[in-house]
């Protein structure tokens, strides 16, 4: 006797947009990494929002190289209310709801291990200022983008995370200590959010040469990185933003709750 499969036991499979049909709001999008993330899917032909909470003249200056697909917005990723207002701005201007959110923003961090506090000197303020940027204004963020992917029936969650988790040779506590956190969430909203068609991953990097955060380092840091890596060299910027192009493309359509480090080969696992 022939078994009739049950079409309601069978998950429905949700559309894998394109990036040329997507609006991808990157935050902390204006300068270092995050314009190297803007560009790279601006180039793909994906509609970019490009914010920033103080770098208007360089988010300002990437969206005028792209007319009519970029739109510089500034907001302060730790306010939920500004998060709002952002998201329903973007989704008025162009048409469409936020498809892919790349949470990127770093809010006043410095990349300097002589000056970041030791164990014994590590405060509770320390922690939870880092805690409002790297974990709450995160959540904020996709909180703010969630009902716009749900009327799409389709969203990407990208976050930014570091390898520092598996290779903890500076002191930086507090920012490991809440990427840690961020990369929990990641997992946990990867099971929440997957029903609907909506993948979380993360894309973690180390040092990267060269952005903002890492034009102080001195060049025989940047060697020793890469002579400990695989492929002999220190990653790009470029080469982490096309990492985030994966995750928000239809080629990652079965990825979900990962971390993909990418690093030249540093770090494994």
């Amino acid at each position: 006797m022939n078994a009739q499969l049950s079409t309601e036991a069978v998950p429905s499979v949700h559309t894998a947009l394109p990036l040329n049909e997507q609006l991808i709001l990157v935050t902390g999008a204006a300068r270092g990494l995050g314009a190297a993330i803007s560009t790279a899917f601006l180039r793909s032909g994906a509609k970019v929002v490009i914010n920033y909470r103080s770098s208007a003249q360089a988010a300002e200056e990437l969206a005028a190289e792209f007319p009519g697909q970029a739109l510089a917005v500034q907001a302060d990723v730790r306010d939920r209310t500004q998060l709002e207002t952002l998201a329903a701005t973007v989704a008025e201007h162009f048409g469409q709801p936020v498809t892919t959110l790349v949470n990127n923003a770093l809010v006043d961090f410095s990349f300097n291990g002589d000056a970041r506090p030791k164990a014994a000197e590590l405060s509770a303020a320390d922690l939870t200022a880092q805690f409002t940027g790297s974990v709450l204004a995160p959540v904020a963020a996709i909180q703010a983008v969630l009902p716009g992917m749900r009327q799409a029936g389709f969203g990407r969650i990208i976050n930014i995370g570091t390898n520092l988790f598996q290779h903890p040779v500076v002191p930086y506590h507090d920012y490991t200590a809440t990427k840690a956190a961020l990369l929990s969430l990641t997992r946990t909203f990867a099971d929440d959010l997957g029903p609907e068609g909506i993948n979380v991953n993360m894309v973690s990097g180390g040092l990267l040469r060269t952005t903002d955060a890492s034009a102080t380092t001195p060049d025989e840091v940047f060697d020793m990185i890469a002579a400990g890596t695989p492929l002999r060299r220190v990653t790009t910027p470029a080469e982490l933003a096309d990492a985030v192009l994966f995750f928000a493309s239809p080629l990652s359509r079965g990825v979900t709750g990962q971390n993909l480090i990418v690093d030249g080969g540093l770090v494994k696992g």
